[in-house]
């Protein structure tokens, strides 16, 4: 048998074979449930916020805040001034406190009244810091030694303590993407005037101050739109009204003479194409007023008497402190 013989019939040999393998394998297959995607299913019980987003987000609040639960100690204070997870520190409240093994107190720092021009409220309240929690491991009289549970931020001596309060975060909820062009819903609206850490510039799972509270009925779970007016948002300002300058007469060529158009480009005016250069703040002016642009989406995590705690859940850019809300 020539090789081109043996070759061609070994090669049909093995083709009918594997033929036969995908029949038998496709055949089995038949009736058995194909994969399906599970992500929307898990997304809609997750929840928008846990664990630093939830119990160390902050808030702003005007009810005066409980001085004399505090840390005042530490196992290690003679080496370390700051501490985190794990360490171990006195409590000034014991037993003739009520005070037992297993107890958890939240860890709090209020950091002082806060002032702002993103808002016309007149009195927000102080900000306050949430930087961990502490569960009691030791009791004696007057004192207890707490470890560090959990911290969001280094631990202090002077640290003030507060009852835990139990926190649950509404769960993911599916909607339709992001619609920049929306419209006003009509609802309340306030601002953004503060985040966590200062920051200025924000992104998704970021922890916001907005000025809507409870006297504005702005509840836990409730959605806003982050929004900002047309054409405003920019990191700087923009001093030119076009692309270019407008062009530097008496340097045309002697033959072919450009002429003393600027590159501003002019736009027809009236009944003739007069040359008169146009600005876009003056072509803006025939636009109806209150255009808007939603830049993102907000949860409201933790309300107080004028304010409420919010975690940015989409954004379509970056968002600023001072862009408006508005109730969905």
């Amino acid at each position: 048998m020539s090789f081109k013989k043996f070759y061609n019939k070994f090669f049909g040999l093995n083709l009918l074979i594997l033929l036969f393998l995908s029949a038998n394998a496709f055949a089995q297959n038949q009736g058995q449930p194909r994969p399906s995607v599970v992500i929307d299913k898990l997304q809609k019980e997750l929840p928008v916020a846990t664990g630093n987003n939830l119990y160390c987000a902050g808030y702003v609040q005007t009810n005066p805040v409980n001085t004399a639960n505090k840390i005042v100690g530490a196992e290690d204070e003679q080496e370390q001034n700051i501490y985190a997870q794990g360490d171990n520190l006195y409590i000034n409240v014991g037993a003739n406190s009520g005070v037992k093994i297993g107890d958890i107190f939240a860890v709090i720092r209020p950091r002082g009244q806060v002032e702002t021009r993103w808002t016309k409220k007149e009195n927000l309240g102080f900000y306050v810091q949430e930087v961990g929690a502490l569960e009691v491991i030791k009791v004696k009289n007057e004192v207890s030694i707490a470890r560090v549970k959990n911290s969001c931020e280094s631990l202090l001596l002077g640290d003030l303590l507060q009852p835990i309060e139990q926190r649950s975060s509404s769960l993911f909820r599916v909607r339709p993407a992001l619609d920049v062009f929306g419209e006003p819903s009509g609802k309340t609206s306030g601002r953004i005037f503060m985040a966590r850490d200062g920051r200025e510039i924000l992104a998704s799972e970021q922890i916001v101050y907005i000025d809507l509270g409870a006297e504005d009925r702005v509840g836990v779970g409730d959605y806003l739109t982050v929004y900002r007016p047309l054409g405003k948002g920019n990191l700087f300002v923009n001093d030119e009204n076009e692309s270019v300058e407008a062009r530097v007469r008496d340097f045309q060529g002697d033959t072919y003479r450009g002429g003393g158009f600027s590159n501003q480009a002019a736009r027809k005016s009236g009944g003739k194409a007069r040359g008169r250069v146009v600005t876009p703040e003056k072509a803006q002016e025939d636009r109806p007023q209150g255009l808007r642009k939603v830049v993102g989406e907000i949860v409201v995590l933790n309300v107080k008497e004028r304010t409420a705690t919010a975690v940015i859940t989409r954004s379509a850019q970056e968002i600023h402190t001072g862009d408006m809300v508005e109730l969905q």
